[in-house]
């Protein structure tokens, strides 16, 4: 895991790296177990570019097609990372799935959490064993009466506490978050708010608390004043508050100065942001089906790719057709197994089409078509356009309207034995 672990390609643990290498910010947790004064969560916002905002949630499965699909946009991406909307352990199942699948899918990706650390202790070793190799906690005191300042409450299971007592337990968390992180090798960055009145005269003390618990990098970060938010009023810090405040903690650790106070579903390198850009591809991807979100794709059966106009059995090959933005686009052309061999042929064509969650055929018979749906994928009969097809079946209305009308069991107008040489 030490190559994954490298700060080479971390375009946030190291600056060198944010005009090579970006980020990929998965939005799987909108759930949030504490509650910051400063902080005002919107999920539908598009035009703010800050944390706690994303465009739409994904959830686990979602998240891997989009980022197959954001790869394919931009293959700089070396972290894929969840940084809310909420917290990651306020939302266990759904960040650990989801570092699960992307894991196993992109073994190279480096793998980062951004966390306030309150829940996070249960999960340490998963996280090691995953090989997360970065994670980001946000400290933003060490004083509880302080913290007591900047946390509206704090909830811990069922029971939310308010006050110093809130603090303490939330400081006591991260504390003992962070010397876990570090016993599993864990690349640790600590994030600190700077609320001017509030806190800007004690990040020296935070810094030096947690160098001592050895975090490897510092990031103050500007408050971001926010409507409806009992902070509202108060000023974002400015560039002379936050080069003292910088200058005191570098004497205890090292500092990041290349923060662009990144939105949960932000994308690309940190200087060339594609979250706009990409806004249509989340979405489409938020909108897929759970279960079908590890299905992206639909085969058709085609003699010249404009019509749905071979049987499943005629087939000698299948395109693979995936939405996209732009409408719909063959990515593929898949070969199909050799004539004969029976409900075994089927089989194997499910292997073939494991990603597709339909195909799109003039004419199948019962056992292929059992054999395939038993596998997840629908056989759907059909004489027309292929984007006819595409369309009933994305937006899940189905497309019997096109469904050609059989007789004597078959839509070829014969019998079919269902013996594996014909459809």
């Amino acid at each position: 895991m030490s190559a994954l672990r490298s700060l080479d390609r971390h375009p946030c643990f190291n600056a060198g790296a944010k005009g090579s290498y970006g980020r990929v910010h998965l939005p799987v947790a909108p759930h949030c177990n504490i509650r910051c004064n400063y902080c005002n969560r919107k999920f539908d916002c598009v035009n703010e570019s800050r944390p706690g905002v994303s465009s739409a949630i994904l959830s686990p499965k979602q998240a891997l097609v989009y980022t197959e699909k954001v790869l394919e946009k931009e293959p700089r991406i070396s972290v894929a990372g969840i940084a809310g909307p909420g917290d990651p352990f306020a939302n266990p199942l759904e960040t650990l799935e989801t570092m699960r699948l992307i894991r196993k899918r992109f073994p190279e990706m480096l793998l980062c959490l951004s966390t306030n650390g309150l829940g996070l202790a249960p999960y340490l070793d998963e996280v090691a064993e995953l090989g997360v190799s970065h994670v980001t906690l946000t400290v933003n005191a060490v004083d509880p009466e302080i913290g007591a300042a900047i946390y509206n409450w704090v909830r811990d299971g069922k029971v939310i506490y308010r006050g110093v007592r809130g603090a303490e337990l939330m400081l006591s968390r991260q504390l003992a978050a962070i010397e876990g992180l570090k016993k599993h090798g864990i690349t640790v960055k600590v994030n600190t708010i700077i609320v001017p009145s509030i806190n800007d005269h004690h990040v020296e003390e935070v810094a030096r608390t947690v160098a001592g618990l050895g975090v490897d990098l510092l990031n103050c970060m500007p408050m971001y004043p926010n409507r409806d938010t009992v902070f509202e009023k108060i000023p974002e810090p400015g560039r002379e508050m936050m080069d003292e405040v910088r200058a005191k903690a570098e004497k205890y650790l090292p500092q990041m100065r290349h923060c662009t106070r990144c939105r949960a579903d932000a994308v690309g390198l940190l200087g060339e942001d594609r979250s706009m850009e990409l806004h249509g591809c989340l979405n489409a991807c938020a909108s897929l089906p759970k279960d079908l979100a590890d299905r992206p794709y639909v085969a058709v059966a085609t003699r010249e790719g404009l019509l749905v106009n071979l049987h499943l059995g005629e087939a000698v090959k299948f395109q693979i057709w995936s939405k996209t933005e732009d409408g719909y686009a063959c990515i593929d052309e898949r070969d199909a197994p050799e004539p004969g061999g029976g409900p075994k042929r089927w089989g194997l064509l499910a292997k073939i089409l494991r990603d597709c969650r339909a195909v799109l055929v003039a004419g199948v018979g019962d056992t292929p078509k059992e054999i395939l749906s038993a596998a997840g994928i629908d056989a759907v009969e059909m004489n027309g356009f292929i984007e006819l097809g595409l369309e009933a079946v994305y937006s899940g209305r189905g497309a019997k309207e096109f469904k050609v009308r059989r007789a004597g069991g078959c839509a070829r107008g014969a019998g079919c034995s269902g013996n594996g040489e014909g459809c």
